[in-house]
This record gives C-alpha cells, sequence and structure tokens, in this order.
C-alpha cells in the first residue's frame, strides 16, 4: 500500500517529498531523492555501499545500505528535535503531510510538521485491531496504539480509512477523547499479480488450498492445523504462505514438526507471481482470520477467480459481498465440509463463476478520492 502511494504519487504534478525516520534523526528527500529510492525499492537500481555511519550503528546490512542512500540523496538531514526547522527551511507553506503506513506518528512529529509549514495532515487507518484484541499482541501495543490514535485525533486535518467498518470501530474507540476529525472511506486497489510458475516441489496434479498472510495468532492458523489432523493422511495439500509473527510460539512449534513428506507445508519467501500461481491452480484460499480491517487476499483471490472460504467478517463482506462462503471461525464441522466440497469440485464451479464477476476496487478510485480532499 505504501509502494503504491508512492507510485502514484511520483506522477503527480505538485513536487512529492518524503520524511524517514532513521537510526540517526530525520532524513528529508527532495523530488530527485525519492525517485532515487523509488527506484532502489522498485529493483531498478541496486542499493549502494554502507556508510562508515552505517557500519557503526546498524547491524541489519540491509537496513545499512537503505540508511546510507538516503543520506546520501538526502536534500536535508536533522535530529528530531530539529524537524521542524527543517521543513520550514526546505518546503513550500502550505504543504500536505500525507501519512499512511501507522509509523512516526509521534506527538513530536506530528507537531513539528504542523509548526514547518503543513496546511493539511492526512493520516489512514489500517484497522483497530490492537484495541479489541490485545491478547493477539505484543505486550505494550495496544497502550502505543491508543496513543497513537489519541495523537491522530487531535492533529489530523483528515483521517482515511481503509473500510466502512474500520472507520465505524476506530471513530468508536476515539470519541471518548473529544470530537472526531473529518474521515474519508476509500477501499485499498487490488492488483493480484500475473502467475508466473509454480514453486518447486508443488505437485499441481494434487488438490490442495492456500492460507495466505503472516502467521500470527489472529489469522487462525491454528484451526487450519486442527482441521488438517483431523482429516488424516487421505487429507488435500495445505501451502501455508506467509512470514512468521509474533505470539505464535505453539504454532511455530507445529510448524517445525512437520513431516517433509505431509499434506501440510510452510512456504515463506515466494514473489508475488509464485504466490499468484499457486492460488490460481488451488481449490481455494481458506481465510479463518479472527479479525481484519480490510482483507487483501480474500480479495487478490477473488480477482483471480479462485475460490474463497472466509470468516464472516464485515470488512470482507464490504468488499467482496456474497462471492466468498463464509463461516464461523469457532466452526470446525463448516470448515471441514467446505473444504471436502471445493476439494471434490462440488461448489468449484458456482465459486468461480461468482468470482469472475468480482469487479475488485482500483488505485486510480482510491486516489481520486483521496487527493480531492487533501
Amino acid at each position: 500500500m505504501e509502494l503504491a502511494y508512492l507510485r502514484h504519487l511520483s506522477h503527480e504534478s505538485v513536487p512529492l517529498f518524503a520524511l524517514v525516520r532513521t537510526t540517526l534523526g530525520c532524513v528529508l528527500l527532495g523530488p530527485d531523492g525519492v525517485a532515487e529510492i523509488a527506484a532502489r525499492i522498485d529493483g531498478r537500481l541496486p542499493w549502494g555501499r554502507a556508510d562508515l555511519l552505517s557500519r557503526l550503528t546498524r547491524r541489519d546490512g540491509a537496513v545499512r545500505r537503505a540508511e546510507s542512500d538516503l543520506r546520501r540523496f538526502a536534500l536535508a538531514r536533522c535530529r528530531p528535535k530539529r524537524l521542524a526547522a527543517m521543513l520550514a527551511r526546505h518546503l513550500p507553506e502550505g504543504f500536505a503531510y500525507l501519512n499512511v503506513g501507522h509509523s512516526n506518528l509521534t506527538a513530536l512529529t506530528l507537531r513539528a510538521v504542523r509548526q514547518g509549514g503543513a496546511g493539511r495532515i492526512a493520516v489512514l487507518i489500517h484497522d483497530a485491531i490492537p484495541l479489541e484484541f490485545p491478547q493477539y499482541q505484543r505486550p505494550g501495543v495496544a497502550e502505543e496504539f491508543a496513543g497513537r490514535l489519541q495523537r491522530v485525533r487531535a492533529h489530523a486535518d483528515l483521517v482515511i480509512y481503509n473500510s466502512a467498518d474500520t472507520r465505524a470501530r476506530v471513530e468508536a474507540q476515539m470519541q471518548a477523547w473529544g470530537l472526531l476529525p473529518p474521515a474519508l472511506v476509500a477501499h485499498l486497489g487490488v492488483e493480484p499479480a500475473v502467475p508466473g510458475a509454480l514453486p518447486t516441489g508443488i505437485d499441481a496434479e494434487r488438490p490442495y488450498f492456500v492460507v495466505l498472510g503472516t502467521i500470527e495468532p489472529r489469522k487462525g492458523h491454528d484451526l487450519l492445523l486442527d482441521l488438517w489432523e483431523e482429516m488424516g493422511p487421505q487429507a488435500p495439500g495445505l501451502i501455508i504462505c506467509g512470514a512468521r509473527g509474533w505470539n505464535n510460539a505453539a504454532v511455530f512449534a507445529r510448524l517445525d514438526a512437520l513431516p517433509a513428506d505431509g499434506p501440510v507445508r510452510e512456504m515463506a519467501g515466494l514473489d508475488d507471481a509464485q504466490i499468484a500461481a499457486l492460488l490460481q491452480r488451488s481449490c481455494g484460499l481458506l481465510f479463518p482470520s479472527r479479525a481484519e480491517g480490510y482483507g487483501l487476499p480474500p480479495m487478490e483471490a477473488a480477482a483471480l477467480g479462485v475460490p474463497v472460504v472466509s470468516s464472516d467478517l464485515p470488512a470482507i463482506r464490504e468488499v467482496l459481498g456474497n462471492i466468498p462462503v463464509y463461516l464461523k471461525e469457532s466452526d470446525r464441522y463448516q470448515w471441514l465440509s467446505a473444504i471436502e466440497s471445493l476439494k471434490t469440485g462440488h461448489k468449484t464451479q458456482q465459486l468461480t463463476v461468482s468470482g469472475a464477476d468480482f469487479i475488485p476496487p482500483t488505485w486510480e478510485d482510491h486516489f481520486n478520492l483521496v487527493l480531492r480532499l487533501t
């Protein structure tokens, strides 16, 4: 999503600047610097060598090189307390500040942006999950997230929400702190990748399902592992795509104990084309998530014409309507029945036809809404 914003705003008629927090302070990129960094993020140019400052302060080699290039192409740099002065010196008066990543929403940054000459501050909020489901978070995350929302309420001229459901849930939290800022709902664009080659070792002739997303407690991987254990040796394949997250030691231990020749496989680090190929040839996407602010995987699967079985979540219904099969996350019988039906093809044709009618939201529509008000 942040990359979509970078690509789109780079082609607008107004100049684009970027504010980046690094280990050693704040970096401001001008339009030329933004273009250089964007080319490296896209892979069109390689990242440069780590400079001395990065070698002294960072252990991660990739971050060393990225922060070094940020300094090389910087229009200006400063310590956080000098941010307002730096922005006032280098940016046009009345600039618009867009924050779309839940990061840098500190009181210091937001005040400095305003004092530095911002005419308008817009923030995109993805969900209220840390406050509604603190049991799925690392210690302290819920409190930290509440602070972010409080600062957004106090400083933002516009809050952008990815779904009406997210807006309702976040504003239910915000209203306890005072007046609500103006808001806009703009669905995120869905751009399914062009399918490439299947990952090595996948037998396309054997029925299999895909689950896609970070392996964290709210995503429901534990339910799927239980179902596959219950189905036993005759179970179809289950391909688990996504990086390992947090607070999920029991699931990680079960994944580590999977037999190499079993039906369940964990495949991290796949590129978009490989994931699209896996989805396109699968019996369907399984999405037993317990909470979502938007839910891109079901939308990407539906855009490819792939059957979707999902927990019954308002954000998914908001965009996909009646295309998926919706199930209670806790009803194992329903999940087993849906998996069996799709494996044997009883529901595949009906769901695929429904999916063919899905017109996914576009980034063009998203930006037409957002930029009109920012």
